[in-house]
């Protein structure tokens, strides 16, 4: 399981998050990650979890099977319809929605069991998505990544940041500046972290 790890996150850590991560593989997906590493002298770099999964399927479009979960009815559609365009040997199983009734789970997981797909993409949010990725694993053993929103970016249902943006480390404030009503609190959280992190270096 691929686990993109961020301010928020560590912010927000729990006994059960940090054991997944630490039973996986977790990797830096904001530049509090990074400096929270580096605080720690360890080298990294800010991986971007809504280009690995496209990466991934590049380099296995023609070897791999995939599977997809999560959005609303018509993000998943035109992101299927979408990676058929841009991926046209790309082998998918299965996919469905993020939103899981009752009942949702248990047939969604018997698909899973049924279809053993080699890489299994679920955009549900954390910590949602790895939860459910943590089931999926024990019925069927393959590389599972959680994406967050990245179906909304790669639809264009979301704008992602300016190249210039990326580059500058500033991503996390044009979103903000983009859904102020769904970033604040989140964004909130930041400069307690950053507050964190200035305590241990000063």
């Amino acid at each position: 399981m691929l686990v993109a790890i961020n301010a928020h996150k560590i912010l927000n850590a729990t006994d059960q998050t940090r054991d997944i991560i630490n039973n996986n593989i977790g990797y830096a997906d904001g530049v509090g990650a990074v400096m929270a590493l580096k605080q720690k002298g360890l080298n990294s770099i800010k991986i971007p979890g809504c280009e690995i999964w496209l990466d991934l399927i590049a380099k296995y479009e023609t070897s791999k099977t995939f599977y997809f979960v999560g959005g609303k009815d018509e993000v998943i559609n035109k992101v299927i319809e979408q990676l058929k365009e841009d991926y046209p040997q790309i082998n998918i199983v299965g996919y469905r929605n993020g939103y899981l009734k009752e009942g949702d789970e248990e047939r969604l997981l018997a698909d899973i069991e049924e279809k053993k797909p080699d890489v299994v993409f679920v955009a549900q949010g954390s910590p949602r998505q790895e939860l459910l990725m943590m089931k999926m694993q024990e019925v069927h053993k393959a590389i599972y990544q959680g994406l967050g929103g990245s179906f909304d970016v790669y639809t264009g249902t979301v704008e992602r940041a300016p190249e210039m943006w990326v580059n500058m480390k500033m991503e996390w404030l044009y979103r903000w500046i983009k859904e102020p009503q769904l970033r604040t609190r989140r964004n909130l959280e930041l400069f307690k972290f950053f507050g964190y992190l200035a305590l241990f270096i000063f």
